[in-house]
């Protein structure tokens, strides 16, 4: 099944300095984003208390505020989840003294006095130490890292130091863009975060592998020597291109479903997921290819 024709001759490469403005001016905000926002840790990175309260009939997020400051908590950060229907929300309180059996005691008597015991379920408490979460944080972005580095050998290994450099670059901008996306929309970053983003590392690295192994194939041809490295590239992706749509598509619409109907549990593991199918479809075409180029020497002449 194609998408594309196979005789498709688009000039990929010949607009690739305005794919460097747009790629150059996304990760600039993201960036100002990260230096004047941050990001909004959950309870894995910023330690804590996460509790999930259910009520049985119609409650405010400020009535629910209201209930825990007579005990202390009116620190708490408070917000609705899952179907409105299901009057759910999730509070989610600072790093603070107690075992979760103890803190669930407290919560509990507080929200049983507000609203009546028989209106209110306690589903989970789960708590995080500053130090646990510290580690935590510190070792999930180290994953990312050390991903980085594999990659750089394993391609280094597999094709030539420029193709390496250029999937590397690739893949710091797809993750660069993903985390400038969640500063902006300021979601939650937790574990499941980490784990798309190195879903999306090894999601955008194959999209460029594929078309790598492409140029490598027409490398060998015969008339090759006799053709611009430019021309040899921009084939190449055209040539992948109707696969490259098309895992990109197909995925993309499994993500949406999970992003629409998956619940609050994986939200934003799928939005990041859909960000990252995005952006990483985007990035090895106009990103990893004109990068290679660009190492090559070819890349420098205007054409």
């Amino acid at each position: 099944m194609e998408f594309i024709k196979p005789d498709t001759n688009i000039n990929f490469l010949g607009v690739r300095r305005y794919a460097y403005l747009v790629s150059c001016t996304l990760i600039v905000i993201g960036i100002i984003s990260l230096y004047f926002r941050g990001l909004n840790y959950g309870i894995d990175f910023a330690g804590g208390t996460l509790v999930q309260v259910r009520f049985h009939d119609n409650v405010q997020t400020q009535d629910v505020r209201n209930a825990l400051k007579p005990v202390g908590f009116s620190n708490a950060r408070i917000q609705s989840y899952g179907n409105p229907r299901d009057h759910g929300f999730l509070i989610r309180i600072p790093v603070s003294e107690g075992t979760p059996q103890q803190l669930s005691k407290v919560l509990r008597s507080s929200l049983y006095k507000a609203f009546g015991k028989d209106r209110v379920d306690i589903r989970r408490v789960e708590m995080v130490g500053s130090e646990v979460s510290k580690d935590l944080k510190e070792k999930g972005f180290l994953s990312l890292f050390y991903a980085g580095i594999g990659i750089l050998i394993y391609v280094w290994w597999r094709f030539e130091l420029r193709f390496s450099l250029g999937a590397i670059l690739a893949l710091v901008h797809d993750v660069l863009i993903t985390i400038g996306v969640f500063s902006i929309t300021y979601k939650e970053v937790n574990l499941p975060i980490v784990a798309a983003l190195l879903t999306i590392i090894g999601y955008s690295l194959n999209d460029t592998i594929v078309v790598f192994d492409r140029v490598r194939e027409n490398m060998k041809k015969q008339n090759a020597r006799a053709r611009k490295f430019t021309d040899l590239v921009n084939d190449s992706i055209n040539q992948t291109l109707s696969r490259t749509l098309l895992t990109s598509f197909t995925t993309f619409l499994v993500v949406l479903f999970l992003f629409i109907f998956g619940g609050g549990v994986i939200h934003n593991f799928s939005f990041a997921m859909m960000v990252g199918i995005i952006v990483g479809t985007y990035s090895s075409i106009f990103v990893a290819s004109p990068i290679v180029l660009y190492l090559s020497g070819e890349g420098k002449k205007k054409r």
